[in-house]
This record gives C-alpha cells, sequence and structure tokens, in this order.
C-alpha cells in the first residue's frame, strides 16, 4: 500500500493550503529581479552589478539588437533591413537559451519588445517609428516614480522595503526612519532624472527624425547609464543600511 503522510506532520502544509499574499508575492518578484543581486547594507561588487542587468548572456541581449539596428542602418539607410536584423538576433538568443535549457522569459521579453518596435517601424514606413515603444516605456516608467514621489512613497523606498526585513520579519519600515526616507528619495528622484534625461533627448530627435543619432543615444543612455545609476544608487543606500547592521552587531551580547 502506497505509504500514507499525516497533515499533522507536514509543517509546510498551511503554507501550500494558502495562496500567497499580495505583499509575499511583490518581494518573491523584487528578489527576483536584477536589483535584488545587492542587498541593502551590503557593498555592491562588479559581478553583483553584471548580474543585475542580466549577467553577460542578459547584457548582450539588451545591447546587440540596437547595435545592430544602428550599424545596418548607417550603412544601408533601408528600413527592412535595419528593423528586420535585431529580430533575428532576438530570436538567436532565444534559440540559444532553448538549446541550454534556460530560462526565456529575459529572452521573450527582449524578443517581444524588438518585435513590437520593427512591426510599428515597417507599419508606418518610418525608421524613427522603432523607437516609439521605448519612448513609451520611459514616459510610463516616469511617471510611475513621480506619482510614488507625490504619495510620498519613493519606489527606491519600497523596493528596499521589500528587500531588507523588519524586527518582525516583515518589510522594513524605512519611512519611520528620517535619513532612511531622505537617502530612498533622493535615490528615487536620481531614477527620475534618468528617465526624463532620456525622454528630452530621445524626443525631440524622433521628431526630427534623426534614426542614427537617436539610435546612438538609445543605446549611451540604456544599459551603461542604468548601471551606474544602479551602483550609485546601492552605495547610497548602502550609507543609511550599513549603520543598522553595524548597531545590531553592537547590540548582540554574543559580541559583548
Amino acid at each position: 500500500m502506497p505509504e500514507q503522510h499525516d497533515d499533522r506532520d507536514d509543517r509546510f502544509a498551511d503554507e501550500r493550503e494558502q495562496p500567497l499574499s499580495l505583499n509575499a508575492q511583490l518581494r518573491d518578484a523584487v528578489r527576483n529581479a536584477g536589483i535584488a543581486k545587492v542587498a541593502p547594507g551590503e557593498a555592491p561588487s562588479g559581478r553583483a552589478l553584471i548580474g543585475a542587468v542580466g549577467g553577460a548572456r542578459g547584457l548582450a541581449e539588451s545591447v546587440l539588437p540596437g547595435f545592430a539596428f544602428l550599424v545596418v542602418y548607417a550603412i544601408t539607410k533601408e528600413l527592412v533591413p535595419s528593423v528586420v536584423i535585431p529580430v533575428v538576433v532576438g530570436l538567436v538568443f532565444v534559440v540559444l537559451r532553448l538549446l541550454q535549457r534556460q530560462s526565456l522569459a529575459m529572452s521573450f521579453a527582449g524578443i517581444l519588445g524588438v518585435a513590437v518596435s520593427a512591426g510599428l517601424a515597417l507599419i508606418t514606413g518610418k525608421a524613427e517609428s522603432n523607437f516609439i515603444p521605448g519612448i513609451i516605456i520611459n514616459l510610463v516608467c516616469l511617471l510611475v516614480l513621480l506619482v510614488t514621489l507625490a504619495i510620498r512613497r519613493p519606489l527606491i523606498g519600497l523596493i528596499v522595503g521589500l528587500l531588507a526585513q523588519g524586527e518582525d520579519g516583515g518589510p522594513m519600515d524605512w519611512r519611520a526612519d528620517p535619513a532612511k526616507r531622505r537617502v530612498l528619495t533622493v535615490a528615487t528622484w536620481m531614477w527620475v532624472g534618468l528617465f526624463a534625461l532620456r525622454l528630452v533627448i530621445e524626443i525631440p530627435l524622433y521628431l526630427a527624425a534623426q534614426v542614427e543619432l537617436l539610435a546612438a543615444i538609445k543605446l549611451i543612455t540604456g544599459v551603461p547609464l542604468y548601471a551606474a545609476l544602479l551602483w550609485v544608487t546601492w552605495l547610497l543606500v548602502r550609507t543609511v543600511f550599513r549603520h543598522d547592521r553595524r548597531d545590531q552587531h553592537d547590540d548582540d551580547p554574543a559580541t559583548v
């Protein structure tokens, strides 16, 4: 006879029966994102930074399609090869991940964005339409950041709160600490600056149909600027969370 298990002996039975709370789901999503590669209070490292932008493979998947568009359009000035070749590059990465049995989430997200951009350009017959999705994404991100600041819940603070645990084991309530609130607000404003800068540069270039310059600017303000700002954000956050860890260490009776 098959062995029967008593639910009373299964300490995980209750967790499986109850669905995850929204807060727990958000925390899991944040922990699986790149920004969670460096926990609040820990020193960022080069390896962690590469992991935060998707690793070497993720970096290539993010940069190469845009670079392919820039090179092909600069050489040919033809719309079709300029938007089709980046799609082919994205498909190559999907196939490589399939062959290596790796997660396809990032590749599919990348190829979807490239395909939508290419479709818009082909439908309108204008190469600059290839950049419409990116401009919309930047605009949405900017609005979300500004809303979180307006309601005094800066987005970087919300993310850090989900990553860092409070004394009760739940998300840390950083709002009660003026130093943390100030630093996390400043960090959020820095990300506002990033998306605003992209829009200020890209929208005039889009309206002027400066396709090559627009493609080059998008590459420069993409992963490189994102990685640099992520590094600065980690350093800022570390300045306030490092003191917490030091205080906890000093209060530990084992260290007295």
